[in-house]
C-alpha cells in the first residue's frame, strides 16, 4: 500500500465517523492532500512557546504537535502514517534499474534471494551470489587502492536520494589526491560485511560501502559509509570506520564526498581503519 492510498483510506474513515455525506463518493477518494514541510506548533495557548520553538529547532522529533483530547491532531496523525509508509517503502522497494543505468553501476547480488531471506538470515546478505563472484573474478577492476560499492541495505530511498551527488564528489576527491579507484558497482540486498568478500576478490587496499541506513519516522533517506582496510577472516566491527547520517538534513552528500576522500587518504597512509585508525590519529 503506497502513501496516497493510506491517506485516502484514513480520510474516508474519518468522514464516515463524522457521518459525512461525502464519505463514500468517488470525489472524496480523488482528492490529493498536501502537507506543509515546515514544522507546525500545534499546542494551544502554550505556557512557554519559546521553549517549544527551541526544541523543534534542534530535533526532528514530534515535539509540540498538540492534541485533541487524548489523541494527536488529525494532521499530525496523517503525517505520522505518511512517514511510516515511507519508511516501509524504503526497506521493501528496490533501487530502480533506471537509476543504476543513469549512474553507470553494474548490479550484483548477494545470496539473499528475496527481502524475507535478507531480513531473517543475516549471513545471506554478507555473501555474494555465485554469479556475482564469477562476474568480479572475470571483470573486477583489480589491484586498485580503493573500491567503492553501493548497497541498498535497509533503504533504497537513501541510495537514490544521495548517491547521485555523493559518488561523483567522492570520486573527484580521490582523483585529485592521485588515489587509484576501481569501477564502482551496486550490490542488491547487501550488508556491511559483504565488503570483506569484495575486497578479497578485487585485491584492493581499502573498500568503502555506501549503504542505506535503517529508516525511521524522521527520514527514510539516511546513508552510511563503512570503510575497512585490507579485511581478513579475523576482521571485527572495531576494525571498521563509519560515517553515518548522510542526507540533505544531516551531512549533505557533497560534503560527505569531500570528507570521505580526506579520511580515505589518511587511512591509506596509516594502513588501518576503525579503532586503530582513531588511536593513531589522536596520537598525531
Amino acid at each position: 500500500m503506497d502513501i496516497q492510498e493510506i491517506v485516502q483510506r484514513v480520510i474516508e474513515e474519518l468522514q464516515k465517523n463524522m457521518n459525512s455525506p461525502k464519505a463514500n463518493t468517488d470525489q472524496s477518494t480523488e482528492k490529493i492532500i498536501h502537507f506543509p514541510e515546515e514544522r507546525i506548533q500545534g499546542v494551544e495557548e502554550p505556557h512557554n512557546a519559546a521553549s517549544i520553538e527551541r526544541a523543534q529547532s534542534i530535533t526532528p522529533a514530534r515535539i509540540g504537535i498538540g492534541r485533541t483530547g487524548t489523541r494527536m491532531l488529525t494532521t499530525s496523525y496523517l503525517q505520522f502514517l505518511i512517514d511510516h509508509a515511507a519508511a516501509q517503502d524504503a526497506v521493501l522497494r528496490d533501487v530502480s534499474d533506471e537509476f543504476l543505468q543513469e549512474m553507470g553501476l553494474q548490479k550484483l547480488e548477494t545470496k539473499a534471494i528475496d527481502m524475507k531471506s535478507y531480513l531473517m538470515d543475516l549471513d545471506s546478505g554478507r555473501k555474494l551470489s555465485d554469479e556475482s563472484i564469477k562476474f568480479l573474478e572475470k571483470n573486477g577492476d583489480k589491484g586498485k587502492e580503493v573500491q567503492i560499492i553501493i548497497c541498498d541495505g535497509l533503504s533504497s530511498s537513501a541510495v537514490e536520494a544521495n548517491v547521485s551527488d555523493l559518488l561523483p564528489a567522492l570520486m573527484q576527491g580521490l582523483k585529485l589526491k592521485n588515489i587509484s579507484v576501481a569501477t564502482p558497482f551496486f550490490i542488491k540486498r547487501g550488508r556491511v560485511w559483504v565488503q570483506d568478500e569484495v575486497a578479497a576478490l578485487v585485491d584492493c587496499d581499502l573498500v568503502i560501502s555506501l549503504i542505506g541506513e535503517r529508516p525511521g519516522l524522521n527520514t527514510d533517506e539516511s546513508l552510511s559509509a563503512y570503510m575497512i582496510y585490507r579485511p581478513t577472516e579475523k576482521t571485527v566491527e572495531a576494525d571498521r570506520t563509519v560515517i553515518s547520517n548522510i542526507h540533505k538534513d544531516g551531512l549533505t552528500p557533497v560534503e560527505a564526498g569531500a570528507h570521505l576522500s580526506e579520511l580515505i587518504e589518511q587511512m591509506l597512509l596509516a594502513k588501518c581503519t576503525g579503532v586503530s585508525f582513531t588511536k593513531r590519529s589522536s596520537n598525531v
